[in-house]
């Protein structure tokens, strides 16, 4: 199945200054995805390419080899990878049987540059959430 619901990304702080419109633009390139529960989905260290939103079930991050938090239905991680294919900075293990969707990185490119106004929007809403990170 592709596609993932637009009302989950528009919850989605990095989509949050995109139009319906555009929002279901990229909600249309993501690709559902499923992982056994105790399956790593992301490597900590391990190259980046993709960005999910969780449908249903759990996950847990951790950073290094401590646990750090859950993340349920509705959550989302790995958004930068979207756009600098780094290296992981947590790893992402589902704790119970997990249905997420996944975008990668080179479905998501060609929308960007194709489409300057959704560029722009993400690039200021990722200097937002900066600044606020900065001023915790």
């Amino acid at each position: 199945m592709r596609g993932a619901p637009v009302e989950v990304l528009k919850r989605v702080p990095l989509f949050a200054d995109l139009s319906d419109d555009e929002v279901r633009q990229i909600a249309a390139l993501f690709k559902e995805r499923h992982f056994a529960a105790g399956a790593i989905v992301i490597q900590e260290g391990s190259g980046g390419a993709a960005f999910f939103v969780i449908e249903s079930g759990e996950v847990k991050v951790f950073l290094g080899a401590k646990e750090h938090t859950t993340l349920k239905a509705g959550s989302y991680f790995g958004e930068i990878a979207m756009f600098d294919e780094g290296a992981r900075t947590a790893t992402i293990t589902a704790a119970t049987d997990l249905v997420c969707f996944g975008l990668t990185y080179w479905d998501f490119r060609p929308v960007v540059e194709a489409n300057g106004v959704i560029g722009w929007k993400l690039l200021q809403r990722m200097a937002h959430l900066l600044r606020e990170a900065r001023a915790q």
